[in-house]
């Protein structure tokens, strides 16, 4: 495998996968550029990958606005003259019965899953194309293969991220590599803003068995790793106890 040092940009970075990525990553050796809503997770988690020999920095990133998102790729050229991957990992799952009409949630995960990953490839394809290389990792679930009651919008997001990144892998003449990667049951605060109660109780059984964070981000390591004519485009990620 490829070891050579990347700049990777890495949204959602403040916990749970995010974060568990830029970890892995730094210790790989790659440059990081870490972007989230909460800047002083983002501080925390810079601020204890310098601490141990890694490269890092950070920006306030709402994914859900695309000149954010925009400035945020900048930056992350800006300080380290390229953008070799862009981790797009930003999420949300407030899920719910359809019948609740929590339509702000619907379109709270419409904002962050599935336009927040349109806003990276945007922010990152021309620069990209520029360089003549670059690294797509989109962030997608179990839920992009399969649809459970309760999560419909949830996955519809995530089927969607599937559609755009395999658009994308098509359209990208082997310059560009795209990876989806789909994780399941996950240790993360996702299920933590989980307001409706029907939907809460269903979670409590389905994330009985959960992976640690740390599992999903070895999926990432595995994927940027690879040499450049190899593109890893699909990796799914379940506990080995359960099929969820």
């Amino acid at each position: 495998m490829n070891n050579t040092s990347k700049v990777v940009a890495v949204t959602g970075a403040g916990s749970g996968i995010g974060e568990a990525t830029a970890r892995r990553l730094a210790a790989d050796g790659h440059r990081l550029f870490l972007g989230a809503r909460r800047a002083d997770r983002l501080a925390a988690v810079t601020a204890e990958i310098t601490a141990e020999g890694g490269t890092a920095a950070f920006r306030r990133l709402d994914v859900t606005d695309a000149s954010d998102t925009a400035e945020f790729v900048r930056a992350a050229q800006e300080l380290y003259g390229r953008v070799d991957a862009v981790v797009n990992n930003a999420g949300v799952m407030p899920l719910s019965p359809l019948e609740a009409l929590r339509i702000a949630d619907w379109d709270g995960m419409i904002d962050v899953n599935l336009r927040g990953v349109l806003h990276g490839i945007a922010a990152a394809l021309p620069l990209m194309r520029a360089q003549g290389s670059g690294h797509f990792v989109n962030i997608a679930s179990v839920g992009a293969y399969e649809v459970s009651p309760t999560a419909a919008v949830y996955c519809a997001t995530k089927y969607a991220v599937r559609a755009v990144s395999e658009g994308l892998r098509q359209e990208s003449g082997g310059d560009i590599r795209v990876t989806v990667v789909s994780p399941g049951v996950t240790e993360s605060e996702l299920a933590d803003h989980i307001a409706d109660p029907v939907a809460r109780k269903e979670m409590a059984g389905y994330r009985a068995v959960a992976l640690p964070a740390s599992a999903i981000a070895d999926a990432i390591a595995y994927a940027l790793a690879q040499p450049p004519q190899v593109d890893v485009n699909e990796i799914v990620v379940r506990p080995a106890a359960g099929a969820r």
